[in-house]
C-alpha cells in the first residue's frame, strides 16, 4: 500500500510539473520566435531563451517517458530507458541543459555585474561573440557527453521475484553497481562549475549596488531599489533550481538507489522540477514576457 501511495504521489507531481513545464519552455520558445522575427535581427538574450526552451522542453519528455515507464511498465524499462537511443537524447538534453542554463548565467553576469577589472570589461565588451561561441561549444559538448554515454555498459537491473508479492510490499530491484556512466557525468562539473562563480559574483556585484543604493546619502527611488532586491531573489532561485537538479541527477547516476523505491521516485520528482521551475523563474524576472503570460492565461486584459 505504501508503494501504491508513492506511485500515485508520484504521478500526480509528475504530471503537474510536465504540464507546467511544456507550457512555459512552449511560451519562451515562442515568444523567443516571435521576437526574433519581427526584429530581424540577432538579439543575444532571445536566442538564449530559444535555445533554454528547447532544450528544456526535450528534456521534459524524456523524464516524462522515463516516469511513464518506471511506473506502467516495470519489466520494460531496463530495456527501453537505458536503450542507445533514449540514453542518447537523455544525456545530450540533460547536458545541453545545464550548459545553456551556464550560458544565461554568464550573460546576466557581463551584463548586470559592474566589476572594473580588466579582464571582466574585455569580456562584458565581447559578449555578443562570447555567447554564440559558448552555445555552439556546448551543442558540441552535449553531443560528445551523449555518443560517450551510448558506449558506456550500464548496470543491469535484476527482475527477479519483482512481482512474486502483489502487494509489491517487499519489491525491489537489485542493482549491480557500475560508475563508468557517473564518470562519464563528472564533466558536467565543468558549466556547474562555471555557473557557480557567475553565480557568486552576480550576487557579491548585486548586494553590493542595492547595499549602496539602501544607505547612499540621497536615497533612490523604491522601484530601482525593488528592482535590485528582485534581481538578487533571481539569482539565488536560479542557483537553488540548478543545484538541486544536478545533485539530484548526479545521485539517479550513481545506481545505489533500489529500482521503483520512495528514494527513486523522489529523485526522478526534483529532476522533473528543474525544467519547469527554473522557465517559471525566468518568466517572471522578465516583465515583457510575464505581461505576455498574463495575457494568455487570461489574467490580464491587453
Amino acid at each position: 500500500m505504501a508503494l501504491l501511495l508513492t506511485i500515485i504521489l508520484h504521478m500526480v507531481l509528475m504530471s503537474t510539473e510536465f504540464v507546467i513545464g511544456i507550457i512555459v519552455n512552449g511560451f519562451l520558445i515562442i515568444m523567443s520566435c516571435n521576437d526574433l522575427i519581427k526584429s530581424r535581427r540577432l538579439i543575444l538574450l532571445q536566442i538564449l531563451l530559444l535555445c533554454i526552451g528547447i532544450s528544456r522542453f526535450g528534456l521534459q519528455i524524456i523524464l516524462i517517458v522515463q516516469s511513464l515507464y518506471s511506473v506502467f511498465f516495470p519489466l520494460a524499462y531496463q530495456a527501453n530507458i537505458y536503450g542507445a537511443k533514449m540514453m542518447f537524447f537523455w544525456m545530450f538534453f540533460n547536458s545541453l541543459s545545464l550548459w545553456f542554463a551556464t550560458s544565461l548565467s554568464i550573460f546576466y553576469c557581463l551584463k548586470i555585474a559592474t566589476f572594473t577589472h580588466s579582464c571582466f570589461l574585455w569580456l562584458k565588451f565581447r559578449i555578443s561573440k562570447l555567447i554564440l561561441w559558448l552555445l555552439l561549444v556546448s551543442l558540441l559538448a552535449s553531443l560528445s557527453t551523449a555518443a560517450v554515454c551510448t558506449k558506456v555498459e550500464l548496470p543491469k537491473i535484476d527482475y527477479a521475484d519483482f512481482f512474486t508479492n502483489t502487494t509489491l510490499k517487499s519489491a525491489t530491484a537489485k542493482i549491480k553497481n557500475n560508475n563508468e556512466l557517473l564518470l562519464v557525468n563528472l564533466a558536467l562539473i565543468l558549466p556547474l562549475f562555471i555557473f557557480v562563480m557567475c553565480t557568486c559574483m552576480l550576487f557579491i556585484s548585486l548586494y553590493k549596488h542595492t547595499h549602496r543604493i539602501q544607505n547612499g546619502p540621497h536615497g533612490f527611488p523604491n522601484a530601482q531599489r525593488e528592482a535590485h532586491i528582485n534581481a538578487l531573489r533571481t539569482v539565488i532561485t536560479f542557483f537553488c533550481f540548478f543545484i538541486s537538479y544536478f545533485a539530484a541527477f548526479m545521485t539517479n547516476m550513481t545506481f545505489q538507489i533500489s529500482y521503483r523505491s520512495q528514494q527513486f521516485f523522489v529523485v526522478k520528482d526534483i529532476m522533473a522540477a528543474y525544467p519547469a521551475g527554473h522557465s517559471i523563474i525566468i518568466i517572471l524576472s522578465n516583465s515583457k514576457l510575464q505581461q505576455s503570460f498574463r495575457r494568455i492565461l487570461c489574467l490580464k486584459r491587453k
